[in-house]
């Protein structure tokens, strides 16, 4: 009955690490249905989050118990973060058993994964399992989109139900007020020197196309939100500006000069290191549009108006006043300086450079190289929808399994496009046995794992922050190849850009994944 209530739904791929407590629900698996195998459930969770983003519907996770959905928290923080709709079960105990504590009891279940689930639910009775999946699909479809959880004890499952018919169906936009988007519009055409700061709801809104007419409408300047997780504006177009920064100093600083800004979906601001200043500078306003209440409600400063990124983007644009005859903002500076003789081991920019002369152009990024994503902007900016991916929160080892999730969905969609998994060192050991499913499904995924025997992100921190003699901050003796060989991929080392275009060349031409490992130097972030 649940399978065929899941199958109405669309939830046909269950990512999962089965238990004990979870095969009562996955026996006699319906051929109709695909179990994507991750070896550790916080890989389980980051391949189904981008899985949900990618193919823009909710997406079934099964862990096990409470210790399996221990292990995936950390990655369910990034899910949560992120607005991606997930349906994450795991079993729980037979019910005759829980009152004396047995051994794989969930305790407290649905406590556990607080608070960075939506809601968290544990059936009363056998009889309400498929009402409480179809609850969890909207709650997690619905506005802020999000992970939800279930704990279903393991006997429910052999308890037959005559019928389950109470289908419904469900909304996940919401209108923005149109009295107050009309102040809004005002506001904007009343600036004489406006910046848009577009966030990541507005390309999981669909909303890229329109935020460029947007933008170019009123010739203000872009800026991409900080610690962005999806880019939603093309990073190659002369009114971008590039990233506005993490801290509240630089992100004031940056924003010098404008009168206005106005950030559409996007937090105000995700704020990290702490480095004092005023929040906005003197004389600047700022107007938020989001989808979240929570992002609303937590922003610091400006005016917050709550409604569908897409839409309040598409109704600002026919109410808008035409800004042509503002002075062009100056585009994002690309210096693009390199060695005049290449370096041993290379600079991330001598990779970065390497790389944009042989990534296709439909390529899909998938960045969890901390310390290098300024130079990916330089490099490598985005310039298609969809085509950027990193954590939402600050943990680590999200962004290999999250490769799989995307390059699975492609293949779903009948999308056929490479996907590039930008990875540190340091990220990549978090979860390295996601490149074990990649390998067995022959994803078109190449990971390039950039090698440079420490944190750097968190020397970068220790600087700024003034902490020195942390320990734990270097990483010697790692064989990232002989590990992704183990797990069934092609995996070379590589030492020259020479090597790693012919290596990246002929991993876009194989049949399955390829791990690149490339020497680098540390890079200082751009904090």
């Amino acid at each position: 009955m649940t399978y065929d209530l899941l199958r109405s739904l669309g939830l046909t791929t269950v990512f999962g690490n089965p238990g004990s407590t979870e095969q009562p629900f996955l026996q006699e698996f319906p051929e109709d249905f695909t179990y994507v195998l991750a070896l550790q459930e916080a890989s389980v969770i980051a391949m189904a989050d981008t899985f949900a983003q990618v193919t823009g519907r909710p997406a079934l996770v099964n862990v096990h118990s409470s210790a399996g959905l221990g292990n995936a928290v950390g990655n369910l923080v990034a899910a949560y973060h992120g607005n991606t709709p997930l349906i994450v079960t795991s079993g729980q105990q037979h019910r005759e058993l829980l009152i004396g504590e047995p051994y794989l009891g969930n305790r407290e279940a649905t406590t556990l994964p607080k608070p960075w689930v939506k809601w968290s639910y544990e059936p009363a009775r056998a009889e309400d399992v498929p009402e409480a999946f179809l609850r969890a699909y909207a709650m997690a479809l619905q506005p802020p989109a999000g992970p939800v959880y279930l704990s279903v004890p393991m006997d429910d499952w052999k308890r037959p139900l005559s019928g389950f018919t109470r289908m419904r169906t469900f909304s996940n936009r919401v209108v923005p007020d149109p009295d107050r988007l009309r102040t809004f519009a005002d506001r904007i055409s009343a600036s004489r020197n406006p910046a848009l700061v577009f966030g990541p709801e507005v390309d999981k809104a669909g909303g890229w196309d329109v935020s460029v007419a947007l933008a170019e409408k009123l010739r203000a300047a872009v800026y991409g939100s900080p610690l962005l997780d999806r880019a939603s504006f093309p990073e190659d177009h002369p009114l971008f500006r590039g990233p506005l920064g993490m801290s509240v100093k630089t992100i004031s600083d940056r924003l010098e000069g404008h009168d206005l800004v106005v950030v559409i979906g996007a937090e105000v601001f995700r704020y990290y290191p702490y480095v004092p200043g005023p929040y906005l500078p003197e004389g600047t306003e700022l107007l938020q549009i989001t989808g979240n209440p929570d992002v609303a409600a937590s922003a610091r400063v400006g005016d917050s108006l709550l409604g569908d990124p897409k839409t309040a983007i598409e109704l600002l644009l026919v109410t808008v006043e035409d800004g042509s005859a503002r002075t062009a903002p100056q585009p994002m500076e690309r210096p693009r300086v390199l060695p005049e003789a290449p370096n041993s081991p290379l600079t991330p920019p001598e990779v970065y450079a390497a790389l944009s002369s042989v990534k296709p152009a439909d390529a899909v990024i998938v960045n969890e190289s901390t310390s290098t994503m300024a130079q990916q902007i330089e490099w490598l900016p985005t310039t298609r929808t969809g085509s950027f991916f990193a954590t939402a929160s600050g943990g680590i080892g999200w962004g290999a399994p999250a490769a799989v999730g995307v390059a699975l969905a492609d293949r779903q969609r009948g999308v056929p496009r490479p996907v590039v998994g930008l990875i540190g060192d340091g990220s990549f050991q978090y979860s390295v046995q996601s490149v074990w499913t990649a390998a067995q499904h022959r994803l078109p995924i190449v990971y390039v794992v950039m090698r440079n025997q420490e944190y750097s992100i968190l020397k970068s921190f220790a600087v700024l922050e003034e902490t020195p003699g942390v320990p734990g901050l270097d990483l010697p003796g790692l064989d990232i190849a002989g590990v992704a060989r183990g797990f069934g991929c092609r995996a070379v080392d590589v030492d020259t850009t020479e090597d790693l275009q012919r290596e990246f060349k002929a991993a876009l031409a194989a049949d399955t994944t390829t791990v690149i490992v490339v020497a680098t130097q540390p890079q200082k972030a751009m904090l």
